[in-house]
């Protein structure tokens, strides 16, 4: 295997992470948008209670892909995650369609979750009589009930905005900076998150969890087991934490036995905080009336004996979320690091700032344009635009394990995937089952963004492509 022999030398980047800062790391980014908003809206259009079954089914997918991942990152401990295991493996251009889709999935779930953290942030001023005009914290572009774009009237969504400012802020100071705030922001929203369930389970109403999979209306993917699969998809990108993780690999002190610790440690615990999380609020309330911004503190309001804690919970959505914002620019701005000193884009995005040793201008540039997006754009519109990107780099990134269990047998592997023959494969297969599941649009999407990406490739990044700095040569 061919690796420079100093990263670090090369680069300028800080190894300031250890083995919990990674965790957190990851439970930062996974714990957010999927407890606090994801749940009820599947809840209350696929699946119903089945949801917990919907969380364990995207949970093993996931697991099945992290082992591939922690292979890939005890090998290649650098950043750029998906991007620089394929261009390591399989060559620049899947390499560049993989880059090019983490790029949509994490800008996209930056603003998604920013947008997400205005509705709390609002209510939670509103409890105080403090009314925010509606035309500063909403998008002024929207969807009505046929489907189509509409202009709300509204100008800006300023909370939205000010969020990722101050999130981007942080993330020039310094990885270590942001790490600490990341591990304040989780050890908060754990506690919310843990109170809810020890606190909520002692009032669930067995008649809310009956049926448990609610029977199909007739329709694929509204209920019944069809509903349950479709639920996955929708569910997925909260789990795109511990993709961030490998992302941070070239900012760990060991990398090679600190990046599988922080991968299979998210993602572990959180996929077991969902289901306890999204069998508790469809025990406590009607799964049908979880369709909210804020189901969780919904929840909670419906049942005397827990209303109490719903101000607590919008609390802990606003911290929480702040730090899976925090989390994904993070995860973004590496990547294009990485495709920057690979020239498959400008140099700028991989300048790293003399001081503070971080990608500075990438991450300025990352920040306007996921702002811009959460500034503008509603959450039905931002939803539609993540997952299916996500599940396509797992399915290349346990591919390529294989590729390179054949091509490079001897390499030298830290961390090995267990029954990599069997592993690989089923996570191969557990990522293209989420993806026939969801809605022909985002197929529709990521079509045209792939389309504007290889443009982009065709014109810029052929000629301005360095030769592979990380090779897995064959044996």
């Amino acid at each position: 295997m061919q690796i420079s022999e100093n990263p670090d030398a090369e680069t300028g980047l800080k190894r300031a992470l250890g083995p919990f800062h990674l965790i957190t790391l990851g439970i930062g980014a996974i714990i957010g948008a999927g407890i606090f908003v994801l749940t009820g809206h599947a809840a209350a259009e696929f699946a119903g209670p089945g949801v917990v079954i919907s969380f364990a089914i995207a949970g093993l997918g996931c697991l099945f892909a992290g082992l591939c991942y922690s292979e890939y990152a005890s090998m290649i401990p650098v950043a750029g995650s998906a991007y620089t295991y394929t261009y390591a493996t399989l060559g620049r251009f899947l390499a560049w369609i993989i880059g090019w889709n983490l790029v949509l999935e994490y800008l996209a779930t930056s603003a998604t979750v920013a947008v997400g953290w205005s509705g709390y942030f609002n209510n939670f001023l509103a409890s105080f009589g403090l009314a925010v005009p509606h035309a500063v914290v909403s998008a002024p572009i929207g969807v009505n009930a046929a489907g189509h774009i509409m202009m709300t009237g509204a100008l800006f969504n300023l909370p939205a905005m000010l969020l990722v400012g101050f999130v981007t802020i942080f993330l020039v100071i310094g990885v270590k900076t942001s790490a600490n705030f990341n591990n304040v922001m989780v050890a908060i929203k754990l506690a919310i998150v843990l109170a809810v369930i020890f606190v909520g389970f002692g009032h669930i109403v067995p008649a809310n969890h009956t049926p448990f999979i609610p029977p199909n209306q007739g329709t694929f993917g509204q209920f019944g087991w069809t509903g349950v699969f479709r639920a996955t998809g929708v569910i997925f990108f909260a789990y795109i934490g511990f993709d961030a993780v490998s992302v941070a690999a070239q900012e760990a002190k060991n990398p090679q036995r600190d990046v599988p610790i922080g991968i299979l440690g998210s993602l572990v615990l959180c996929t077991a905080l969902y289901m306890l999380m999204s069998y508790v609020l469809t025990g406590i309330a009607p799964y049908t009336s979880l369709n909210v911004a804020h189901p969780v503190s919904a929840a909670l309001e419906a049942l005397p004996a827990t209303a109490w804690l719903a101000p607590y919970v919008n609390i802990g959505a606003i911290v929480g979320l702040s730090s899976v914002v925090l989390v994904l620019l993070l995860g973004q701005t590496r990547i294009f690091y990485a495709m920057s000193r690979d020239g498959l884009i400008s140099p700028a995005f991989g300048e790293i700032h003399p001081k503070f040793a971080t990608p500075w201008k990438g991450t300025i540039m990352t920040g306007i344009g996921c702002a811009i997006m959460a500034g503008l754009l509603p959450l039905d519109i931002l939803g539609e635009l993540v997952s299916i990107g996500t599940l396509a780099a797992f399915v290349i990134v346990c591919a390529g394990v294989m590729v390179l269990r054949v091509r490079a047998p001897k390499a030298s592997r830290p961390f090995r995937t267990p029954l990599v023959w069997v592993t690989a494969p089923l996570g191969i297969a557990m990522c293209l089952f989420m993806m026939v599941f969801l809605p022909l649009d985002t197929w529709l999407r990521l079509a045209g963004w792939t389309v504007i990406g290889l443009a982009i490739y065709y014109l810029y990044s052929v000629k301005h492509a360095k030769p592979p700095r990380y090779v897995i040569a064959a044996e």
